[in-house]
């Protein structure tokens, strides 16, 4: 690691406390279970990466983290929690990116008394009824980024959107957060199957439908599926999307198809923070590529336990809960607080994707929501 890249993360350590020893040295063990396999590796391996790189940028010898596949498949990420929680003995568990997983594995886990912290996966059903104390979303509530791209559509005047997205909780919070903020008109409306990468049915509507743009929500390799043929149809009607279908490692996949399209997203590679520039060249120096927004929401997942542990022992539920809910750490997405719902309160960005040298990638160009929360805090009565 270069001796600039060591200086910066000794800058890091320096502004989030730098111990993070767990208040009675009692060693946390966290269990991280994430998708490793299929088609939405790529996702994890980034989050386990960024979580794993604030590890051991720490220091701390009194966190243990235990990590395995969910495959994707919701009883596979159920028999790893149950393992986790009865033979593991994890204190804190994490890691899983979909949310049909998220619902499978979470509620159960913060029921017997585990906290939970997302690094991606936020649905609307706990983030409202489904509340609870335990359970933090350090990333995001589904329908932000989405709300986000339909307040952009909105000021770009357009009137008539084709709207698509996999048929799982967080597709639906997607189309759900558009409608919200884009309230034009709808030229169709889809969701498609979740793992889906023949799209021609779904372009040929679009074409036929008149819309005036388009805003999908496809994560991993759906994504890169979809804006490949999307590009190679001919269909020449805008898009517009939320970070995950044009994230860092999908815009390598897709390359030229995805230029000057626009998207939303909490975090910009070229947001200007300390914490932020450290982060981005100590990850490139780690792992040899540049960080998605997957791996900065690890990376922040990792810090915020980390910030916690310096202040609380787990063994003490409600002052670690407190901890937790002080969020006293330095995002990388500078900003950061939670809401009465353990939720998000921060500001979502418009990106543009663009070309630097041989590689794409994603840079700020505006601010669609500033310290924007979400919608079902209110139904939270925790």
């Amino acid at each position: 690691m270069k001796l600039r890249s060591l200086a910066l993360v000794a800058a890091l350590s320096a502004l989030a406390s730098g111990a993070y020893a767990d208040s009675d040295g009692a060693k946390v063990k966290v269990g991280m279970i994430t998708t490793l396999s299929g088609g939405g590796a790529s996702l994890g391996i980034d989050a386990r990466d960024g979580f794993m790189l604030a590890v051991k940028q720490s220091g701390n010898e009194n966190i243990e983290v235990v990590i395995e596949d969910d495959q994707r498949k919701p009883d596979i990420a159920v028999q790893v929690a149950d393992k986790m929680i009865q033979s593991e003995k994890v204190d804190v568990m994490t890691g899983l990116i979909f949310s049909n997983l998220a619902m499978a594995v979470v509620p159960s886990a913060v029921a017997q008394g585990k906290f939970y912290l997302s690094v991606n996966a936020g649905p609307s059903a706990l983030a409202g009824k489904g509340c609870n104390p335990n359970y933090f979303s350090v990333a995001y509530q589904n329908d932000n980024l989405h709300e986000a791209a339909g307040a952009y559509a909105k000021e770009a005047g357009y009137k008539k959107s084709f709207i698509l997205a996999p048929n799982y909780p967080a597709g639906v919070d997607s189309l759900t957060g558009y409608k919200r903020f884009y309230q034009g008109d709808l030229a169709g409306e889809l969701l498609t199957k979740l793992g889906q990468t023949d799209y021609a049915s779904e372009i040929a509507q679009i074409r036929a439908s008149g819309a005036d743009s388009v805003f999908f929500f496809l994560p991993g390799g759906m994504g890169i599926s979809f804006l490949k043929q999307y590009a190679d149809s001919g269909v020449d009607i805008p898009v517009v999307g939320p970070a995950f279908s044009f994230d860092q490692g999908i815009l390598q996949a897709v390359g030229d198809a995805a230029l000057g399209v626009v998207n939303t997203s909490q975090w910009g590679k070229d947001l200007d923070n300390a914490a932020n520039a450290a982060f981005v060249e100590t990850f490139q120096a780690e792992y040899d590529r540049l960080p998605s927004l997957y791996a900065a929401q690890g990376f922040d997942t990792a810090n915020l336990l980390l910030s916690a542990m310096d202040k609380a022992s787990v063994t003490d539920a409600d002052a670690f809960r407190a901890a937790l809910k002080a969020a006293d750490f330095p995002s990388v997405r500078g900003k950061f607080k939670f809401n009465t719902n353990n939720h998000p309160i921060q500001n979502i960005y418009v990106r543009e994707v663009i070309k630097e040298g041989d590689v794409y990638t994603n840079k700020i160009i505006g601010t669609a929501l500033e310290d924007h929360g979400d919608a079902y805090a209110a139904e939270c009565k925790m």
